[in-house]
């Protein structure tokens, strides 16, 4: 009883912690037609969050696709460079070199990331922010561009940033 009831209360802090308020530092990921940058512009002209360029230094990634694309390229982006990892064991090297003909097997005839290439969880004017610890979506807004012109994808990251603002700073009743 006792390990479930912490198990619960352990749950309940990281679902706490992906809240949009807890996001200072954001990554934004390439966007169709360019979009990522009209409102990476805008977040850093109205100083709304720090735009980083490293993933791992980031609360939290700017996307318009959730999925395991998404999963895949967080992954990716925030797995720690050999520099961080710490040294394996002498038994774990063990390990990795009697696994490693069977990965290569199964590895062959698969790209490394099939869902990169999917279409499958790519929206059209859906915007979310994602929490990079939990993987939960924290703020998500949804705006059509007419057209893919300069002046449109502008007026589009406006009206975002305009509603994570209002998000970050709710009018108190």
């Amino acid at each position: 009883m006792m390990k479930r009831l912490l198990l619960l209360l352990a749950s309940g802090g990281v679902l706490m912690c992906a809240d949009l308020s807890n996001v200072r530092s954001l990554y934004v990921l390439p966007m169709s037609h360019g979009l990522d940058q009209y409102i990476a512009n805008r977040l850093t002209n109205d100083h709304v969050f720090t735009i980083v360029t490293d993933a791992k230094l980031a609360d939290a990634v700017l996307t318009d696709r959730v999925g395991t694309g998404l999963q895949a390229k967080l992954a990716d982006l925030l797995q720690p460079t050999p520099a961080e990892k710490p040294a394996p064991k002498a038994d774990d090297k063990d390990k990795a070199a009697s696994s490693a003909g069977s990965s290569l097997a199964e590895s062959i005839g698969q790209t490394s990331h099939p869902a990169d290439s999917s279409s499958i969880g790519r929206s059209k004017g859906t915007i979310f922010l994602v929490d990079t610890k939990s993987r939960q979506v924290v703020w998500s807004a949804y705006d059509l561009p007419k057209d893919t012109s300069s002046k449109e994808l502008d007026r589009i990251a406006s009206d975002i940033v305009s509603r994570i603002k209002r998000d970050l700073n709710p009018k108190k009743k």
